[in-house]
């Protein structure tokens, strides 16, 4: 093994996290509601599409469980 001499201080985790932090960099505010937007409509389509799914495997499990 090596001797403690040989280790590094390591920087404290709140210095770490505050050089971190500088590296963000932000989205204007036009850029981050027109990203907004696009996730909502996104979403929305997604849930009508598999609305209509289930819908639609619900009537074909319905049908063919009557059959009989």
């Amino acid at each position: 093994m090596g001797d403690s001499s040989e280790k590094q201080a390591k920087p404290s985790f709140w210095k770490g996290l505050k050089s971190e932090y500088k590296k963000i960099t932000w989205p204007d505010r036009k850029s981050a509601i027109k990203q907004s937007v696009v996730v909502t409509v996104i979403s929305i389509v997604l849930g009508v599409i598999i609305a209509i799914l289930d819908y639609g495997f619900k009537f074909g499990v319905n049908f063919l469980t009557s059959i009989s």
